[in-house]
């Protein structure tokens, strides 16, 4: 079974793509839906993030945004959040894949919007980067509810920058052009990755 890491900076049209997967039959792995789910009442995740980080916890979930806030601009803090969400959105993830297999799929897509940054690219057979220019991606992410121009760019110094995603990828999906030609991107991507001709290159973007 193929892995195809998904990834792109916030506003750059990656969950759109991850659709596009998604409705051409490839099963897809939501990782922030899986990081939601460990975080909701009853979550794996409240217990020991709230240990962690003294006032997240909010009727017995934790509240996003004020775990935002505590490990916002602090990489120690950052890194403490990860130690405690990366093994048990890996314990989902190995559930995925199990069903996924049952099911018969040649291929899978990990949506995992930090790909990079936490290594998760090295265990992928493939890389799919969804992109668009920087002022249609500040024109989208500026439109949501509560952003502000000081909030993206606290976002944007988190993430590896798009140029450097882009050259470190297999694929890119220009979603700058619309919905069509972003699904026949991905119809081109599926075909390519099933092609006899596809080599998976696990670990070959690695360090």
């Amino acid at each position: 079974m193929i892995l195809i890491g998904l990834t792109g900076s916030i506003g750059m049209g990656k969950s759109t793509t991850a659709a596009m997967f998604r409705d051409a039959g490839v099963p897809v792995y939501d990782a922030d839906a899986a990081v939601h789910d460990l975080y909701d009442l009853g979550g794996a995740a409240v217990g020991p993030v709230g240990e962690a980080f003294t006032g997240v916890v909010k009727d017995g979930r934790i509240d996003r945004e004020a775990l935002r806030q505590a490990v916002l601009g602090d990489p120690e803090a950052l890194k403490r959040l990860n130690a405690i969400v990366h093994p048990l959105v890996g314990r989902d993830r190995i559930g995925f894949f199990e069903k996924a297999e049952a099911a018969g799929a040649d291929m899978v897509v990990l949506d995992i919007p930090l790909l990079f940054e936490t290594g998760g690219h090295a265990n992928v057979d493939a890389i799919v980067v969804a992109s668009a220019p920087p002022e249609l991606q500040r024109e989208r992410v500026l439109a949501r509810p509560g952003m502000t121009p000081e909030r993206l760019d606290a976002i944007l110094a988190q993430q590896m920058a798009d140029a450097d995603k882009r050259a470190r990828a297999h694929f890119v999906v220009d979603t700058s052009r619309g919905l069509e030609p972003a699904r026949r991107q991905v119809a081109e991507i599926i075909a390519a990755v099933r092609s006899p001709q596809f080599k998976p290159a696990r670990d070959s973007t690695a360090g």
